[in-house]
């Protein structure tokens, strides 16, 4: 499902037009990067929760020479699924 056809959908289902659903759905992103950023992390209940993390160097291997390589620290954002949400999809 690309963004048109979920602005679509929601438009539908909750019988906003689908300029009031793309305001809500870009402010809902947009306040989901900021607080993700800020307080590293986000949660969106019955979905699952954006974090930010922070990933300790390490050494790893060049798969191409077999060489180590120090691998630097970095941020990396991941995003964890609600239990709910895991529980409707595999079920």
């Amino acid at each position: 499902m690309n963004k048109s056809q979920l602005l679509q959908t929601l438009a539908e289902k909750t019988g906003k037009s689908r300029k009031e659903v793309a305001e809500l759905l870009d402010c809902l992103v947009s306040t989901a990067y900021s607080e993700a950023k800020r307080n590293g992390e986000f949660t969106i209940p019955g979905l699952g929760k954006l974090q930010k993390k922070d990933r300790a160097a390490r050494m790893g291997r060049n798969p191409a020479t077999g060489q180590q390589i120090q691998i630097p620290a970095k941020t990396v954002v991941k995003f964890r699924m609600a239990k709910a949400a895991k529980d409707a999809i595999l079920a």
